[in-house]
């Protein structure tokens, strides 16, 4: 049961990555303004007209309206009479961000429902851990580090709509959810009955470790290239896809460069697990990964960035640090450990 909500979890923190990666290709990050809420509701409105000033309407202390550009926030509970009266109303003090687009809140929405969704996933998996507390500790403490983890990201979520979507804080908000999946795998492989019989070298473990940093070092890397092309949307709008990568800054070209020492040092892992019999057959589907990841980057540049290529890149990166954080795991406790060639 409990091995079955890690999965559970798991499945569901990756839905959260992929619900945040169209929430970036959409534009929709400040879809709600506000948070927990979205726009003092809890199941947000859907047409402006919900969000204007209306009288004789009863509205509930911390609902959102927009008047002249600007959020006002209900200060109690009351009902308006016919003309709009500022003493009932706060100015909305954590941004003076006020656009109203149903189909951006609709999509961030959405995006913060799988995450409540995902925390309380943890959060029962945390509760099944109790039971193995007695027998294996690790298991219950690093369950509750989650659900830690978990609510540690909401609040990094609020602070980064707070922001307007400071560049610093997506990043850090990102790689926030990859330590959330990297603690998930670990319960995920130390909950598992299964034998390990992999062999490992020395070369192929240091190896590993530095595959699944340059891993990491090109999501961080991704997610600044990424704001460069926000911020050339911002500038020329939708429909100039082929202009946004027109005059790219450095870090789009260390990225590019980036992928091929990846490609490297992963071919290097394969053969080396080929030609040494290690049994590590997860490194196959990294190099899968690899070369779609590679795929997608490339469309996104010569093929002015195809339908749902800038998500599939993004998912397909946190799917490749996953993957490489498992065959850690798997590396770190081999039975075996051979000489190396």
């Amino acid at each position: 049961m409990y091995r079955n909500w890690v999965k559970i979890s798991l499945i569901l923190v990756y839905l959260v990555i992929i619900a945040g990666a169209v929430v970036r290709m959409t534009g929709s990050g400040m879809g709600c303004p506000d948070w927990p809420k979205c726009f003092g509701y809890y199941i947000p409105p859907s047409e402006r007209t919900e969000l204007e000033f209306q009288p004789n309407r009863t509205y509930k202390e911390g609902q959102v309206i927009i008047v002249d550009e600007t959020l006002k926030v209900a200060a109690k509970d009351f009902t308006t009479s016919e003309i709009y009266s500022e003493a009932n109303w706060n100015n909305y003090e954590k941004h003076d961000y006020a656009i109203f687009n149903p189909t951006h809140t609709w999509v961030e929405y959405i995006n913060r429902l799988t995450g409540a969704l995902a925390g309380l996933a943890v959060f029962i998996m945390a509760l099944l851990s109790l039971k193995k507390f007695r027998f294996r500790k690790r298991i219950t403490i690093l369950s509750w580090l989650c659900v830690f983890l978990m609510g540690f990201q909401g609040w990094l979520g609020a602070t980064v709509v707070y922001s307007v979507l400071a560049p610093v804080k997506i990043t850090i908000h990102m790689v926030m959810a990859l330590v959330i999946v990297a603690v998930l795998l670990y319960l995920l492989y130390f909950s598992s009955e299964i034998k390990n019989e992999h062999k490992k070298t020395t070369v192929f473990q240091n190896l590993l470790i530095l595959a699944s940093i340059l891993t990491l070092v090109q999501i961080i890397m991704g997610t600044q290239v990424r704001q460069f092309v926000d911020e050339q949307i911002r500038a020329m709008g939708y429909g100039m896809e082929s202009a946004w990568l027109d005059h790219p800054n450095l870090t789009f070209y260390v990225h590019r460069s980036f992928s091929i020492l990846v490609l490297l040092v992963n071919l290097f892992l394969w053969w080396q697990n080929r030609n040494l019999h290690l049994k590590f057959s997860k490194i196959n589907w990294v190099i899968d990964l690899i070369i779609i990841e590679i795929i997608t980057g490339v469309a996104m540049y010569n093929f002015d960035f195809p339908l749902l290529s800038q998500p599939l890149h993004l998912v397909i990166a946190t799917f490749l640090f996953g993957l490489q954080f498992y065959l850690l795991l798997e590396c770190f406790y081999a039975e075996r450990k051979i000489k190396n060639l």
